[in-house]
């Protein structure tokens, strides 16, 4: 009978063979045998490569022998040439070969570009034509999407709903990072070259400028300052309020509060060191200085001839104040010796006026609709014109440039003119007529490229819009909100390099905006 054996006792006298009656199958044999005559043949020469050995040390430790090894093997390691090959110690030329260069990483993408054999049972239906043998990851990856999208009859909702929210986290991550680049930046102001294109606006809200110390009631002012990251606002509250812009928290620098009060109007000086503000009552005016931190009152002011003066300009070059008077009278006072110099007449009431950018000439909008040109030095009427279709004017906006000017009126029209057309043509006609508000445009204002015109009624709530120049068209996604943001427009303002936008409403707050394309402040 023959003794059967468990599978634990074949294994066991398996492992007691002695190795040398293991066989090798032939082919393991001839492998060892080349791989010792190879060993002997290099211990021999002396030609094992000395970069090997390092790497050698360096992965399986010695690091405290690098320094060493490094200056003895300093002449056997091959050094690079200048023309990307490789030489031994001798130099001889002839045994120059090209240098054999590894990859530093590898990239994930790279993959995409491996190519799927299309023939495989799994993937014949996708293929289009009997030559596609042979197609990339990402190609087939489209071929799946556009197979899936015919299936469906469409990209479904989700996907589309993924897709869009993917992409307005892209941007929000864009956007904050373009705005905070934008507030590290300080200094030396440089626009940018590219034109703003029309059509859609990339915009972005951010916190109230005046969110720490929003008004009580009604602002009737907001402006930023001409050379600092400061925004001013004021208001019926009796308050003036100045607030560092960073976009984020918006810190308040100061609050000058003026006893029975009602600020009708504020802005800046010329060079930014002093404010201006004008009351609803009476004549008196206040002037705080931001250098000595006071607050000047000015009750009379020589030449001037006036009940109640509540709406001024202050001229480019700084040296002029131009008050707005009653029944159509303008007078030019001066910022150093605080006295009218000059007045002028015009017919009907003055709703609006404005310096050009030199100083040298004085747009005034009449509430009868008329356009009134005056000479600064001389203070002649250079001419005048109807605007074209207005029965009742309310406002008027000069662009930094030279290139527009802006009235509006009573209807919600704004009409938009070139100024040198103004000064030489008899009855000039509008570039433009914006008709996008239905009640009276009471605030304009252009950026420092002209190429945005910003325009506002305070008759309406969210009736503001913004202008594409030269194309006059008006973004299509401003102001576009879920729900009521803006509210009543009492004054609207550009930051200098028209990287903010700000709009005073009715509810006392100032609201800020970060035009994305401008990235300077």
């Amino acid at each position: 009978m023959e003794s059967s054996q468990s599978p634990d006792t074949k294994e066991i006298k398996r492992a007691k063979r002695p190795p040398s009656e293991d066989p090798d199958p032939p082919s393991k044999a001839k492998e060892r045998s080349k791989q010792k005559k190879h060993s002997r043949l290099c211990a021999t020469l002396g030609e094992e490569d000395a970069s090997v050995r390092l790497l050698e040390e360096l992965v399986f430790g010695a690091e405290e022998q690098l320094t060493e090894r490094l200056e003895q093997d300093s002449s056997v390691l091959l050094e690079d040439d200048d023309d990307g090959s490789v030489c031994s110690e001798d130099g001889d030329s002839e045994s120059r070969r090209p240098a054999v260069r590894s990859a530093a990483w590898e990239d994930e993408d790279d993959e995409l570009d491996e190519e799927i054999d299309m023939t495989h049972r799994f993937r014949r239906d996708f293929k289009k034509s009997e030559t596609e043998n042979k197609m990339t990851k990402q190609r087939l990856q489209q071929r799946l999407k556009e197979q899936f999208q015919k299936a469906m009859g469409g990209t479904p909702s989700w996907a589309e709903a993924t897709t869009k929210k993917r992409q307005k986290k892209g941007h929000e991550a864009e956007d904050e990072d373009e705005s905070e680049e934008l507030l590290r930046r300080t200094g030396n102001f440089v626009g940018s070259s590219e034109s703003l294109p029309k059509g859609i606006i990339k915009i972005k809200k951010c916190l109230n400028a005046n969110n720490e110390c929003p008004g009580s009631d009604q602002l009737t002012s907001v402006q930023f300052h001409p050379s600092a990251q400061i925004v001013m606002t004021a208001g019926l509250d009796h308050s003036i309020s100045l607030f560092q812009v960073d976009g984020k928290s918006n810190p308040k620098i100061q609050t000058i509060h003026l006893e029975n009060y009602p600020v009708n109007k504020a802005s800046f000086s010329a060079d930014g060191e002093h404010i201006v503000a004008t009351g609803m009552r009476n004549k008196l005016f206040y002037i705080y200085d931001m250098m000595e931190g006071k607050v000047l009152p000015v009750s009379s002011v020589r030449g001037l001839n006036e009940q109640k003066v509540s709406d001024f300009q202050v001229s480019p070059d700084g040296k002029y104040l131009l008050l707005s008077g009653y029944a159509g009278y303008l007078h030019l006072m001066t910022t150093k010796t605080r006295e009218v110099i000059r007045s002028m007449k015009m017919n009907g009431s003055v709703c609006a006026a404005a310096f050009t950018a030199d100083s040298s000439k004085i747009f005034a909008n009449s509430q009868e609709g008329e356009v009134f040109i005056w000479d600064v030095q001389s203070s002649k009427c250079l001419k005048k014109f109807a605007d074209d279709g207005c029965v009742q004017g309310t406002s008027l906006a000069l662009s930094r440039d030279g290139q527009y000017l802006a009235c509006g009126s009573q209807s919600g029209v704004v009409n938009i003119y070139s100024q040198n057309d103004c000064l030489h043509k008899l009855e000039p006609r509008p570039l433009k007529a914006v008709m996008n508000l239905v009640t009276a445009a009471t605030s304009l204002c252009f950026n420092n490229t002209s190429e945005i015109l910003a325009i506002g009624s305070k008759a309406d709530d969210e009736a503001s819009r913004l202008v594409h120049l030269p194309s006059f068209t008006v973004f299509s996604n401003f102001p576009q909100f879920q729900k009521k943001t803006i509210f009543r427009t009492r004054c609207l303002d550009f930051s200098p390099r028209s990287g903010f936008y700000s709009v005073a409403n009715n509810k006392g707050n100032a609201l800020l905006f970060r035009l994305l394309h401008y990235s300077d402040f």
